[in-house]
């Protein structure tokens, strides 16, 4: 199922009917401030290993997740001062930060990991769906068969519609990934550059 719902102003009536899916064990494919994302409730065993299946992505690969806001993120990982403070100035924002993640988080998206990534996007839709459901999605990108990053909400239903519950049409996004920063034990690495500006953390 297509739903557009408008990316300014995100109406309450549809984003109550997506969050329905997510509680129903539904996958959805969202728009973010940076790509399409694939996602479902981060407690939802069977929507997650269908996000796998999905992405044909090896069980041994975590995914990352997004948080309503800051307060949210301290329920699912350590966040020292240090981060709490260098994430105040980046988020929401175009950027996916690495923790130490929290016994909350579901093994199943840390393989072998005791650290997890986690966003928080500059986009009103994705935000308004997490702040209904009152706990994170799951968050890992739409990519075509040649491992491209999609944009077009047409395409991404044509390729995914017959797999996913809904599809939100929140218009073209010019696509491309989050930065990824790791601040594990109060030390900044740079781990992918992407849409987020990483020249404050160099």
């Amino acid at each position: 199922m297509l739903i557009s719902i408008n990316s300014q102003n995100p109406q309450a009536r549809l984003v109550r009917k997506v969050v329905e899916c997510l509680r129903d064990g539904g996958v959805i494919i969202y728009p973010t401030d940076t790509v399409y994302g694939l996602g479902c409730d981060l407690f939802n065993k069977k929507g997650i290993e269908r996000i796998y299946e999905i992405k044909r992505r090896s069980k041994k690969q975590p995914l990352s997740f997004v948080c309503a806001d800051l307060k949210d993120i301290s329920r699912y990982a350590q966040v020292t001062d240090f981060a709490y403070k260098t994430m105040r100035r980046f988020l929401p924002g175009p950027y996916t930060f690495i923790l130490q993640a929290s016994r909350l988080v579901p093994k199943i998206i840390l393989p072998k990991r005791a650290t997890t990534g986690i966003r928080v996007p500059d986009h009103p839709t994705c935000l308004a769906i997490v702040g209904e459901l009152g706990q994170p999605i799951i968050s890992t990108s739409v990519k075509n068969r040649e491992g491209e990053l999609m944009n077009d909400p047409a395409l991404i239903k044509e390729q995914f519609g017959h797999c996913v519950d809904i599809i939100i049409d929140g218009g073209i996004i010019p696509a491309a990934p989050s930065s990824v920063i790791s601040l594990v034990d109060d030390r900044v690495e740079v781990i992918r550059v992407g849409k987020g500006d990483v020249s404050a953390f160099s």
